[in-house]
């Protein structure tokens, strides 16, 4: 159990930092000067991950599958987020990044809710 549980610590530490890499500003930065709606996306954000690992380790019987099935889920997640950050921005002219830099909550809730969506979702065919 320890080896799973730091496994998927380490995991969900580099899952979210690649997350972070696909955003137009820093998070922790963001962070640090109190904005909420960075912060409030950060946290639905691990939440979510975190329920796909937790899914991922709750379906599997080798350590490794769960990893490479929580990474698969990330991607997937990433795609899912990206269509729709696309689609939002084409046909609704609404930009989650930049609204949600400029520290508005409703763009955070937002954002950090689709990917709770995406991971109940994806976890829902684990």
């Amino acid at each position: 159990m320890i080896v799973w549980t730091v496994c998927g610590t380490l995991l969900l530490f580099v899952l979210m930092y690649v997350d972070s890499l696909f955003t137009r500003y820093h998070d922790l930065e963001e962070m640090k000067s109190g904005n909420l709606a960075v912060t409030i996306r950060l946290v639905l954000k691990l939440l979510a991950q975190a329920y796909i690992l937790s899914s991922s380790i709750s379906t599997s019987s080798r350590l490794g599958e769960a990893l490479v099935v929580s990474v698969v889920s990330f991607v997937l997640l990433l795609i899912l987020e990206g269509t729709v950050r696309l689609l939002l921005g084409k046909w609704g002219k609404l930009d989650l990044d930049h609204g949600t830099q400029q520290g508005k909550i409703g763009y955070g809730l937002f954002s950090g809710s689709l990917h709770i969506a995406g991971a109940l979702i994806i976890s829902a065919f684990l």
